[in-house]
């Protein structure tokens, strides 16, 4: 099997458990790949440029945060190659493993002993009023996110679901979530949490100034588009990773990405992660 290596930059011990885990792998007889800002760290690997890099290898070994991970997912999702995900961040929903676990973990995953599970993504598109060409889609793994921008000032950002009118929302934002996002940016806000299995997306507005809007949990196959109604600018963010300025009157249409993200499963079970993060069901006991 070949494995490649995505490490969070500036981080010292993320180099140090890419070469425990490069050992373990070249013990099974496994090839190492890595791009050129990682390979010092990981010796034997063969070097890919980033174009190359998810059609040469199997699985993707991120050895970061949340936010490595969703670069990560940028370059192996399209190609459905498996993350192996280790946790060097400070909170680690989407990866999974702790540095103490990911040894005997990645021994697993090269003999083939993990699961591995797919989740939705969403596809965001951008189109202007006019019928303009429409940007290429983006792939959201956690979330899109429309939100003013340097200046606070309610937004005004039309709505419809499979070309029903759902409201105009007047709110700083709304979020597109899929069920992986939904501990993320649209819980802040007031949304709801889904397991991973679940087969929808939420719209959830962010500060929202009507007491009646609430998230929306809706089908993972209909077709999401919002306007920009406010008359500026507001801006795109997808994943946290990319965003775009949009003018006044034009749409993002969202829609389920064709292929899904394929991640090995967590030792812990989701409710497992949960309490671990979240404190899930977490009581004071009297005293306290």
């Amino acid at each position: 099997m070949r494995f490649g290596f995505l490490l969070k930059r500036g981080k010292p011990e993320a180099q140090e458990l890419a070469q425990s885990l490069a050992a373990v792998l070249t013990g099974r007889g496994a090839t190492l790949v890595a791009l050129a800002e990682d390979a010092a760290a990981i010796p034997g690997a063969t070097v890919v440029s980033p174009e190359s890099f998810a059609t040469s290898i199997d699985v993707l070994v991120v050895l970061g945060g949340d936010g490595t991970f969703l670069y990560g997912a940028s370059f192996a999702a399209d190609h459905g190659v498996p993350i192996f995900g280790v946790n060097l961040g400070s909170l680690g929903f989407i990866t999974p493993y702790s540095r103490a676990e990911a040894a005997a973990a990645i021994d697993d995953a090269c003999q083939g002993k993990l699961a591995i599970e797919s989740r939705i993504r969403l596809a965001v598109s951008v189109r202007s009023q006019d019928g303009g060409v429409p940007i290429p889609a983006r792939s959201a793994v956690n979330d899109a996110v429309l939100k003013q921008g340097s200046i606070a000032r309610l937004l005004d950002l039309e709505a419809r679901l499979d070309g029903a009118e759902i409201a105009t929302y007047k709110a700083d934002g709304l979020i597109i979530a899929t069920p992986t996002g939904s501990t993320a940016y649209t819980l802040a806000a007031g949304g709801p949490i889904l397991t991973p299995d679940v087969q929808a997306m939420v719209l959830t507005p962010i500060c929202p100034h009507t007491l009646t809007n609430r998230p929306l949990v809706f089908p993972p196959d209909s077709h999401l588009a919002i306007r920009n109604a406010s008359g500026g600018p507001v801006t795109l963010t997808i994943d946290g990773q990319w965003s775009q300025e949009l003018a006044s009157d034009a749409w993002i249409d969202v829609r389920r990405a064709e292929r899904p993200l394929r991640l090995f499963q967590a030792p812990r079970g989701f409710f497992g992660i949960l309490r671990e993060k979240l404190s899930w069901g977490w009581r004071r006991a009297a005293g306290e």
